[in-house]
């Protein structure tokens, strides 16, 4: 398949959070954004085309799902990770975050404790603050990689402590999980009787022959305590169509979960969410395959960028998802100043480290989903920054 990755498409006042931002909020058109998950090309044609068709229709009343959405999503969950799902298992849902904030309305009380291992996407942080809940940190550890703390995991503990919301693949430290670690985490959860909410919405998104593994998919105990949520939406770039699944082996912590949605008042999906999951599940292997390859070529490109004319600064090249991280501690500069220096000084929006954990102080985080040229030339601004200032 061939898809032209390279060209760079003007997003700007097209409904776009990530590239009108820097105008409407920040006051500075010239910026190359490379904050928001979500990447700079179209979704595949097959998708685009399955909406356009369904668009033509020109009725869009309450939608149901089609005979081949089913059989679509259970054929990708098998064939491409690997994972046979029962179809009863299975949950529509709205976007991830939102169903992170549902499972822990479904499955904790107030006070109780759910667990978080930080640096992490920081709205985990919101689902369990915002709906009353005591938000456990088991920081990772970092040596030479980020690695699971599991002695200090059981040392948090409590006997209120209720859930762990997994990042799997990890946003924002790219961390692809091996299946000893996430049985030795299982254990951990089992013995403490624990729900893990897993969140694989980058389960497809692994580099280097890796392969990602569906938690639930380990063993019968490990199904019978974990929640997968995952969605096309990192995969395909759909985000904005809010479309997600939840697979659920357990029948009671099912039941519990769709409970949950009926009083939330989510009973439909969007119409065009159906239609784009079904159409990127059944025809969006091939274009993925393609996908991948490029943003394996982005994360070389940065590794000899940063490496040979950036020096100062160091890229953390991820296993799995399209962020990667940047250490900027050798700038000196505190969190405030840093943020500002790329957006001010080099034009370049990232998101703030610090937003995800004390632990990345120092550190910004950076989508390369993006065009090759835009990237380049992002770089090349950064290397011009960061060479003015070390000559002021």
């Amino acid at each position: 398949m061939t898809s032209d990755f390279d060209r760079i498409i003007d997003q700007r006042n097209a409904w776009s959070l990530k590239w009108d931002f820097g105008e409407r909020i920040l006051g500075e058109r010239d910026i190359i954004p490379m904050w928001v998950a979500d990447m700079d090309f179209p979704a595949p044609p097959a998708v685009v085309e399955a909406i356009r068709k369904r668009a033509e229709h020109g009725i869009y009343g309450y939608p149901i799902t089609s005979k081949s959405f089913w059989p679509a999503v259970l054929r990708w969950l098998e064939t491409r990770l690997g994972w046979p799902v029962e179809k009863s298992w299975l949950l529509r849902a709205p976007g991830v975050v939102s169903s992170l904030c549902l499972c822990v309305r479904a499955f904790s009380n107030p006070e109780d404790g759910v667990i978080v291992q930080t640096p992490v996407y920081f709205p985990f942080f919101g689902a369990v603050e915002m709906n009353g809940r005591r938000l456990v940190r088991n920081p990772l550890k970092y040596e030479g990689g980020f690695l699971m703390d599991f002695d200090n995991l059981e040392r948090q503990i409590d006997s209120r402590t209720r859930m762990l919301i997994l990042c799997s693949p990890h946003n924002p430290v790219g961390r692809v999980w091996t299946k000893d670690e996430l049985e030795r985490l299982g254990r951990i959860c089992a013995a403490n009787e624990i729900v893990i909410v897993s969140d694989e919405i980058h389960a497809e998104l692994v580099f280097g022959g890796r392969r990602h593994i569906p938690t639930a998919s380990l063993s019968e105990d490990l199904a019978s305590r974990t929640i997968t949520l995952f969605a096309p939406s990192k995969t395909f770039n759909l985000a904005g169509l809010t479309t997600s699944l939840a697979v659920v082996p357990n029948p009671e912590l099912r039941k519990r979960l769709s409970a949950e949605l009926e009083r939330s008042g989510f009973e439909l999906s969007n119409l065009f969410g159906l239609v784009a999951l079904e159409a990127a599940y059944a025809h969006g292997g091939e274009w993925l395959d393609a996908v991948l390859l490029y943003l394996e070529g982005n994360i070389r490109f940065l590794q000899e960028f940063v490496g040979a004319r950036i020096p100062r600064l160091k890229f953390l090249a991820p296993e799995g998802t399209y962020l990667g991280l940047l250490d900027c501690r050798s700038l000196g500069l505190e969190q405030k100043a840093l943020h500002e220096f790329f957006w001010k000084r080099a034009k370049v929006y990232f998101s703030d480290g610090l937003l995800f954990g004390e632990e990345l102080r120092g550190f910004m985080r950076i989508n390369f989903a993006c065009p090759k040229p835009l990237l380049n030339e992002a770089l090349q601004r950064i290397e011009k920054a960061v060479s003015e200032a070390a000559a002021a």
